[in-house]
């Protein structure tokens, strides 16, 4: 068995044995699930526990099927991308920190198979985790709201896959730069803050791997613009590529600061 095979292996009982390969799942069906339940029951909710005035009615706008999936991403967009960051944030800097890295350092080791079996599991449990979340939704939206097409819901989710890899790359990144602590700091940053800039100043380009959220909802609204999404494409797939460059000369760096 080549020493990949070995280190995919630890890596999937490592993600078994923290239940990583259940929450992280769970965490993204839940949140998938209770977007088109909560817009659908929620006036009947008002209605029951509101105590409006008497003869006042609470109207709830009427939701398209687009529009539900487009404010799930918003959900994962936030709350998604912090659960992502601190799940991966320890991925290298705790085994590093713990001594567990000593029994993996100590072998004659290739750290760009180290660095690319982590990126394997873990993106792999990410981006399925984020199909079954927007499968998840699909299913109740197709029952409560309007019908999506399946090739629309794919588009949407091929496109926002690819920033999901790219949050993922960061924190390994950082994890494998920095102790846990500020890979966390440093990747919130990187992925969350730069959104809000992005939201600010982005109207003056339109090319950046930010984008890709606002292009996977353009492809649910028909208004995408083809050219400017292959260009993200293209530029995140190189960042992504240059990360992980850099993840494993700095996890070759700092294999001396192990505890052992």
């Amino acid at each position: 068995m080549g020493k990949f095979q070995v280190f995919l292996q630890k890596e999937w009982r490592e993600n078994c044995r923290n239940f990583k390969i259940l929450w992280i799942p769970l965490f993204f069906i839940i949140f998938g699930v209770m977007e088109p339940l909560t817009n659908y029951y929620l006036p009947e909710i008002m209605k029951s526990v509101g105590n409006l005035p008497e003869g006042m009615e609470f109207i709830w706008p009427e939701f398209t099927g687009e529009e539900i999936f487009i404010s799930l991403l918003g959900q994962y967009q936030t709350i998604g991308i912090l659960v992502i960051v601190l799940a991966l944030m320890g991925s290298i800097s705790g085994e590093r920190k713990n001594g567990t890295a000593t029994l993996v350092y100590v072998r004659p080791i290739s750290f760009g198979q180290y660095y690319l079996s982590k990126w394997v599991v873990l993106g792999s449990l990410t981006i399925v985790s984020l199909f079954l979340g927007f499968l998840s939704a699909w299913y109740y939206i197709e029952m409560l709201f309007s019908h999506v097409n399946f090739m629309q819901l794919l588009e949407f989710f091929g496109v926002y896959s690819l920033w999901i890899l790219f949050v993922v790359t960061v924190t390994l990144t950082c994890s494998a730069t920095f102790s846990t602590g500020i890979a966390a700091t440093i990747s919130l940053m990187i992925t969350l803050v730069f959104q809000v800039i992005e939201s600010i100043l982005g109207a003056y380009w339109s090319v950046s791997p930010w984008k890709l959220s606002m292009y996977a909802t353009e492809t649910l609204n028909g208004s995408l613009e083809v050219s400017n999404l292959w260009w993200s494409v293209l530029v995140t797939l190189f960042l992504i590529f240059v990360l992980m460059i850099f993840g494993i000369f700095m996890l070759k760096k700092n294999a001396s600061k192990i505890t052992i």
